[in-house]
């Protein structure tokens, strides 16, 4: 039977923004230095913005100390290290209660704790990770993490969609993401774990941290997945954003990269020196 017109249009549009995107990203990732630096401070500053734009009914949301905090953020990972970045955080939020202090001494009012949760929600979730892989971009397996870790997050997502739509029938989470199915997950599982064996092999490399990477991106990464679903239902919203034809917002795109970028910098940047 013949696609709808619509439908078909809507396959093509995802398609051709996916594979823009997967340049891009491949691209930054080879290059490395400035460009990706710049490339992951994008992404990450869309991200928080789309993040803060889906609190705003819920949370009051100190915004504009939650993009400098960003920005300071990801130049401290750029160009220092971790040790550099967790200081920007923790003053930051000092920052919010500040502000909050002399809101309520002018006003009598303050949002106080509504205030801390949401910005440093934003930073905690959408900046931090992209902090991480600008950090490890300069390990010295750097290049090859990064591309294992995107390459395996794609794959998963490929095949957890083929194998859902196929032969899903086993919902995963029925009050989180109604189409998301057992199958579905083990399906992004195996696509993950195998991509990270291909890449294994075409780079004649020790396979035990590629496939530690694939196990990552093939579990915790579709939990990522799940876990931005979770928040777009309490804030009542269908896409994080509009940015990406096709594709939503910056956060529909890269929410599994986040959970992941932050499993592999703690075993790749932290544990395993």
């Amino acid at each position: 039977m013949e696609l709808p017109k619509v439908f078909k249009s809507e396959i093509f549009l995802r398609a051709g923004s996916g594979a823009c995107i997967v340049m891009a990203i491949l691209g930054g990732t080879y290059i490395g230095g400035l460009p990706w630096f710049f490339m992951s401070s994008a992404i990450a500053m869309v991200s928080l913005w789309e993040f803060y734009r889906m609190l705003l009914e819920s949370f009051h949301v100190s915004r504009g100390i939650g993009y400098i905090a960003g920005l300071l953020v990801l130049g401290a990972a750029y160009f220092g290290d971790l040790a550099a970045v967790l200081p920007v955080i923790c003053l930051c939020g000092f920052l919010v209660l500040f502000v909050e202090v002399a809101r309520r001494g002018i006003s009598g009012h303050s949002f106080g704790i509504h205030s801390l949760g949401g910005t440093m929600a934003g930073i905690l979730y959408c900046v931090l990770p992209w902090s991480f892989l600008i950090l490890l971009r300069k390990h010295p397996w750097g290049l090859y993490l990064l591309v294992t870790l995107f390459a395996c997050t794609w794959s998963c997502d490929v095949l957890a969609y083929l194998i859902g739509s196929r032969w899903g029938k086993t919902p995963l989470a029925p009050e989180v993401s109604p189409k998301k199915s057992i199958e579905g997950f083990i399906g992004g599982l195996a696509g993950s774990l195998l991509c990270s064996g291909v890449l294994s092999f075409i780079w004649e490399i020790r396979p035990v941290p590629l496939l530690l990477i694939g196990l990552f991106c093939g579990t915790f990464g579709q939990l990522g997945d799940l876990a931005e679903s979770l928040v777009k239902r309490e804030t009542g919203k269908k896409d994080s954003g509009t940015i990406i034809p096709g594709h939503g917002g910056m956060l529909d795109r890269f929410d599994s990269i986040l959970v992941n970028a932050s499993l592999a910098y703690l075993f790749f940047g932290v544990l395993w020196q």
